[in-house]
């Protein structure tokens, strides 16, 4: 989300009592939004979410009938592993021939950014403890995009459970359709359909790159993936494209201490008087 220059709105919590207000058993989510917002604004926002990527299921069921899995094995890994990257990346692994273990690592290094979501929204959601194993299994992109955009611990609540519930109904009912719909339709490289694990990927991928930074470490992700594609087996490309991330912040943090050094060097030069008197003493 872009940020700002004009002041952002008073944060309230739930009661709409003022920010610094001692309310109990309240904690405002932090938000660049109205300091107000009815449920059903929420509840609209979590559905489109919901059944705008829940959807794309149909193409992860085709796509993992099409790699060699049953529509056992494909329902399963809907049902139980719940993250559409992971899920992508293990079957297109799989179709491109990979070894299962290459395959599962990708699929698993792409789901550990799943585990840092849930440090954040288990701040901000304040769960109970009985309820929270059964969270955890919705913490995903999808859901942590719509639960920080909340102002209220109310509304994260509501657009946390409406996004994931319609989602993850949405997705593994449609995994169950495009994997049953393979059988009927053959060979689905005929069709095209190999395409559409990468095409989804991106999709889910592109409204996430907002900065330069993370536009160059998907770039150089896309250059190491593909250089390593002729020399390594299917699925390792993948693990190597993850490479860009530290190299790409390497090389900002020198950048951006080479600019501090500049900047000191800047600001001692020009502290340094340089009148007549200055000039010419220093010339004896």
């Amino acid at each position: 989300m872009a940020a700002e220059q004009s002041a952002l709105p008073e944060i309230r919590p739930e009661g709409g009592a003022a920010a610094g207000s001692p309310v109990s058993g309240t904690e405002p989510v932090p938000a660049l939004l109205d300091e107000t917002k009815p449920d059903s604004a929420v509840v609209r926002d979590a559905l489109g979410v919901g059944v705008a990527v829940g959807l794309s299921g149909f193409a992860f069921g085709v796509t993992s009938a099409g790699s060699g899995l049953t529509l056992l094995q494909t329902c399963a890994l809907s049902l139980l592993v719940f993250t559409g990257a992971s899920q992508f990346a293990l079957v297109g692994a799989l179709a491109a021939g990979g070894n299962p273990f290459t395959a599962a690592a990708g699929a698993f290094f792409l789901g550990v950014r799943n585990a840092f979501y849930g440090l954040r929204l288990s701040q901000l959601l304040a769960l109970p403890r009985a309820v929270r194993p059964f969270a955890a299994q919705w913490v995903i992109d999808e859901t942590t995009a719509v639960t920080l955009a909340q102002p209220t611990r109310r509304a994260a609540r509501i657009g946390f459970t409406v996004t994931g519930l319609t989602l993850y109904v949405l997705w593994n009912l449609t995994t169950l359709a495009g994997a049953a719909g393979a059988e009927a339709i053959g060979d689905t490289d005929a069709w095209g359909l190999d395409a559409a694990s990468p095409a989804v990927f991106l999709a889910l991928l592109a409204p996430m790159l907002t900065t330069a930074t993370e536009r160059i470490t998907a770039g150089v992700a896309v250059l190491l993936a593909l250089g390593f594609l002729p020399v390594l087996p299917a699925g390792a490309p993948v693990l190597m494209a993850a490479l860009a991330a530290p190299l790409v912040l390497f090389l900002k943090g020198r950048a951006d201490a080479a600019k501090g050094r500049e900047n000191t060097m800047k600001g001692r030069t020009e502290s340094v008087p340089v009148d007549g008197n200055s000039a010419k003493g220093a010339g004896r």
